[in-house]
């Protein structure tokens, strides 16, 4: 095929992807709980009085019925220090297309609620004492503070964004979850009450990759005593933020596959592209020691969320940097590279990199009916968040994704407003192999 066919027949399939629904969840979405925001340095009024910011999203799983779903939000303001307050939750809730609003619904039933209360919501704890090192609720006041720490966080062992930065989690045939942390990184097993079932599972460096036998971020609490930041960014082999950012269940529902967001240290002269995915085995509860390299297409980009199609095709959401739509000339650096890659297992370029295909440009859907009203023009829709990491498959022509509107630090939609958080479904021109215990 001549070089210069290529990027046009890539951009065609692209294209090929329509808008067919979206939906909006405002940025200033708050749900009852401890007060927070206590160490956020924002243009909101800080703290937030026994309540708790619902965003943002950082994956996203069928909910309790058709039509709904469980989201789970990540660590809270982005940091260790600036988000012991803040309490690990799914949320459930309910994108309505019609409407073009989001509500939340029981988390058992998926009936609407008037708010997001504790019916809308499971709450991440450590009841059993399982964590191998001293989490926020074990300390009587926040880190670094003369703040008490709070009184229900105590009580309960509720686990907070001090502890972990959950960004990606599955539910399993029992009803129990299993969550991808980015400070460990670790792999958390849930219960249905939210309960850690076992302690966290730390990554073993499998690749060999380095001297260390693990792999750890600065935010491993292995580092916690280490002077400062930069003492604890030379003891890790992998960059801040870059833990388990994909985790995907494959579709017989025997093995999770982790993937990390950034590449090792020690593998960076060699191959900064390189982002390894960490096959679990459930049954053993174990690493089976298979590790499979995905290649960014650019070094400076990122990976958003990993989401099976079958047992050996998955979604990619592949990312710049960048945040604000290319058609708005109000952005002067816009948004990029946001696509979703579709990628097998099985197939492995020379280089041993599993193969990609690009599944959606992200920047470029198309949307002949106006669903996106004045967002779209010339037919065209754009998602130009700076972080896009929810993913799932609805059936084989159709997929969900959300972005994660950091709150309330990205600015993408409009400039100089806040993002919401929104859910767009789309149309795919070709359907997925999907498993019938895939679709939803």
């Amino acid at each position: 095929m001549p070089a210069l066919i290529l990027p046009v027949l890539l951009n065609f399939q692209a294209l090929a992807a329509e808008l067919v629904g979206r939906a909006v969840l405002p940025a200033d979405t708050f749900a009852f709980g401890s007060t927070t925001g206590q160490f956020k340095k924002t243009n909101r009024t800080v703290p937030f009085i026994n309540a708790q910011p619902v965003q943002g999203f950082s994956a996203v799983i069928p909910g309790p019925k058709v039509g709904t779903y469980l989201v789970i939000s990540d660590n809270g303001f982005g940091s260790k220090a600036n988000s012991p307050d803040n309490v690990l939750r799914i949320y459930a809730l309910e994108p309505d297309f019609t409407t073009g609003q989001v509500f939340p619904v029981n988390f058992q039933t998926g009936e609407r609620l008037k708010s997001f209360n504790r019916e809308s919501f499971l709450e991440l704890n450590d009841k059993r004492n399982l964590a191998n090192f001293p989490i926020i609720a074990s300390q009587k006041l926040y880190p670094g503070s003369s703040i008490p720490v709070s009184r229900e966080i105590a009580k309960n062992r509720l686990l907070t964004g001090g502890d972990f930065d959950t960004e990606s989690f599955r539910r399993v045939s029992d009803g129990t979850y299993w969550i991808g942390d980015e400070f460990g990184p670790f792999l958390l097993h849930v219960g249905q009450n939210g309960e850690l079932l076992d302690s966290p599972i730390p990554l073993p460096n499998l690749r060999a990759i380095g001297k260390l036998n693990f792999v750890k971020s600065p935010d491993n609490p292995e580092f916690a005593n280490l002077p400062d930041d930069t003492a604890r960014i030379a003891a890790a082999n992998l960059g801040g933020s870059k833990g388990f950012e994909g985790l995907a269940l494959n579709g017989s529902g025997t093995k999770l596959y982790a993937m990390l967001e950034g590449a090792l240290k020690d593998d960076i002269v060699r191959s900064r592209s390189r982002l390894l995915i960490n096959e679990f085995d459930l049954a053993t509860k174990q690493y089976t020691g298979k590790v499979f390299s995905y290649k960014l297409e650019n070094p400076n980009y990122a990976i958003g969320d990993l989401t099976a199609i079958n047992d050996n095709e998955f979604i990619v959401i592949e990312r710049d940097n960048k945040q604000g739509d290319p058609n708005n000339p109000a952005f002067k650096t816009p948004a990029q590279f946001k696509r979703l890659y579709k990628i097998n297992i099985t197939n492995l370029d020379k280089q041993g990199f599993v193969q990609k295909e690009l599944l959606v440009d992200l920047l470029k859907i198309s949307d002949k009916k106006g669903i996106a009203g004045n967002l779209t023009q010339n037919s065209i829709f754009a998602f130009p968040f700076v972080t896009i990491e929810n993913v799932l498959p609805i059936d084989a022509r159709t997929l969900l994704a959300v972005n994660d509107n950091n709150y309330a630090d990205t600015i993408g939609r409009y400039p100089g407003q806040a993002d919401n958080t929104e859910f767009i479904k789309i149309r795919l021109d070709k359907p997925l192999n999907l498993l019938k215990s895939q679709e939803y």
